[in-house]
């Protein structure tokens, strides 16, 4: 069963005709590296220099400090990143976009059938995919139920009512984890509750926010090393982190805004406990930039591992890259101004 399982590929699906490229996860795409693009810069500026036998060696000089790896760095801190969706595999999608909208009001977006890969995607979410933080379904023809794992945590909506939003789920039948009340050590009233497949979903009580789709948790065997890891390679701010010795564990939220304004990465790790099954059925989030080679260098350089190299999908002109950080979760890298016409 595990074979037939389209792995990670769903978040670079904006269309029919990329989802159909993308079906097959182990295609070998042509693809230009930053790595690449630099060397022939590099051997072109020094033809173009060459004249009566003697070298001009100020314009290789010039190419090779601007890839240089205190400049790719640094740019990323300057790159316009955004969250813009996170991507999990459910059992029955009918009954899931049912829970979806009926209990969690959210709104379809967009759903999309490809019967010749055996597979349908819909996009849930608060708001219009090219402003908000969305979820992306994936159905997988003739599975039922996938492996949750014990590295993938929760996603967090905010709410602005715990109780009133957990008596409704309630009423629907949905299941209660964790009833309202303020969190431990704290005075933020939180629930949790499970969806028909068993992801859970943290309630925060806060007022109105752009974001209602706040959270997505994950856990982590060492938590400087993936602080070190996101703030290099991804950009992102530490927002701020929180030890609770009483239970044995240290989180840190992480991001490209503050918390009531935006979606947030948070990091969890747990006393002593090094690695987690990730299971099969979480699979990444997939994040704006606005130039995928210089993301590819940067992630490089801080350590992590590119599993896509970047450059332009098959049969379209959308550029992604992907990568996988010290812990093994994946990211999906995508230009901004290509997602955008995908979405159009």
């Amino acid at each position: 069963m595990a074979c037939s399982i389209r792995p990670t590929l769903s978040s670079f699906r904006f269309s029919t005709v990329a989802s159909r490229s993308l079906s097959r996860p182990f295609l070998r795409l042509p693809s230009i590296t930053t790595r690449a693009l630099g060397e022939s810069n590099r051997l072109r500026a020094t033809r173009m220099v060459r004249r009566d036998g003697n070298f001009m060696r100020v314009m290789a000089s010039q190419a090779s400090t601007a890839a240089s790896p205190e400049n790719t760095l640094e740019w990323v801190k300057q790159d316009k990143r955004r969250m813009l969706h996170v991507v999990y595999r459910v059992g029955d999608l009918d009954r899931t976009i049912k829970f979806y909208t009926e209990c969690l009001g959210m709104k379809l977006l967009r759903k999309r059938d490809i019967p010749e890969e055996r597979y349908t995607n819909a996009f849930l979410g608060y708001g219009p995919e090219d402003s908000h933080f969305v979820i992306e379904l994936t159905y997988n023809y003739g599975i039922d139920k996938y492996d949750i794992g014990a590295g993938f945590g929760h996603f967090g909506i905010a709410v602005d009512d715990v109780a009133k939003t957990v008596e409704l789920i309630r009423a629907k039948g949905g299941k209660i984890t964790r009833e309202p009340g303020p969190v431990k050590g704290g005075s933020t009233v939180i629930a949790f509750i499970e969806d028909p497949d068993g992801y859970k979903f943290e309630l925060l009580e806060r007022g109105p926010t752009p974001e209602p789709l706040c959270q997505v948790m994950l856990r982590v065997g060492d938590l400087k090393r993936s602080i070190e890891f996101y703030e290099k390679a991804f950009g992102m701010e530490l927002l701020r982190t929180r030890d609770n010795p009483e239970y044995k564990y240290t989180i840190a939220m992480m991001g490209y805004g503050p918390e009531d304004k935006s979606t947030v990465l948070e990091l969890t790790y747990n006393y002593g406990v090094k690695e987690y099954d990730k299971g099969n059925a979480y699979a990444q989030i997939a994040i704006g930039t606005d130039d995928v080679y210089k993301t590819a260098e940067a992630v490089k350089l801080a350590g992590g591992k590119i599993t896509r190299e970047p450059g332009p999908l098959p049969g379209i002109n959308t550029k992604i890259t992907a990568c996988l950080d010290p812990d093994g979760w994946k990211t999906v890298f995508v230009d901004n101004v290509d997602f955008l016409k995908e979405l159009e």
